[in-house]
């Protein structure tokens, strides 16, 4: 029997990855994004269905999973992936960088978790998605990291929280990933210029670092929702490395 699979951030990226691998396993997916046609364009591809939903507004996070519980009887597996990715220095970020990057990356996996738990039942799974960037020294990603290491602090107790109601909460620490549709950072070259080479100061070489592709990422994703009841994979950690190493 199909799976019901809610993933966040789905229009592109890691969440449009697992969307294609999870509807190829003839699972249920819901795609949610906060710009409707890049959800609808994949949920078109694959058979899905998409939702808008802006996972830092409180409100779309309500109208959201409201139309998911008119539409399906139950959710079986919630993915937070949704996330916003900027480098800046605190001392020169504005209002809108802090605020959207906590609005998304922390406060966005809550509020969905909130939303969805009336329609996950026993046997359930949520999968938060964290970043390898919270114990490496990267620069320039204070909020982002903060952000992230709130996610994994949250995963670890809602694990606890719902282990009770025999739903399974597991957070993947991920590394640096693309497809073929990646242009890098989608910042100006100046600001990517700049993060380059503070990293190289921190002794992390971009260039050199190892990057994994989403539709590989995904597989992991797999292995983690068909695992046995009896088995429990709280913090995942998954990291590039070249094929040839």
């Amino acid at each position: 029997m199909a799976r019901t699979i809610v993933i966040t951030g789905a229009g592109a990226g890691l969440g449009r990855a697992l969307a294609r691998r999870f509807a190829a396993l003839g699972e249920t997916v819901v795609l949610l994004g906060r710009t409707l046609a890049k959800v609808e364009q994949v949920a078109s591809e694959i058979g899905g269905h998409a939702v808008a939903c802006d996972v830092g507004s409180p409100d779309s996070v309500r109208a959201a999973f409201a139309e998911i519980g008119d539409r399906f009887e139950r959710i079986d597996v919630l993915i937070n992936n949704a996330g916003v990715f900027e480098p800046f220095r605190i001392a020169d970020a504005t209002d809108a960088q802090i605020m959207q990057t906590v609005a998304t990356n922390l406060c966005g996996p809550l509020l969905c978790v909130r939303s969805a738990l009336p329609s996950i039942g026993a046997g359930g799974h949520i999968i938060n998605v964290s970043s390898e960037s919270v114990a490496l020294p990267f620069p320039h990603l204070l909020v982002y990291q903060a952000t992230k290491a709130g996610i994994e602090r949250f995963s670890e107790g809602l694990d606890r929280e719902l282990a009770s109601d025999n739903i399974r909460v597991t957070c993947v620490r991920a590394g640096q990933m693309m497809d073929s549709d990646s242009t890098g950072l989608a910042v100006s070259p100046e600001v990517a210029m700049r993060f380059a080479q503070a990293a190289m100061a921190n002794g992390l070489n971009l260039r050199e670092r190892p990057i994994s592709q989403y539709a590989s990422v995904t597989e992991a994703f797999v292995a983690i929702v068909n695992m046995p009841a009896d088995i429990h994979m709280g913090l995942v950690t998954l990291s590039a490395r070249k094929p040839d190493a």
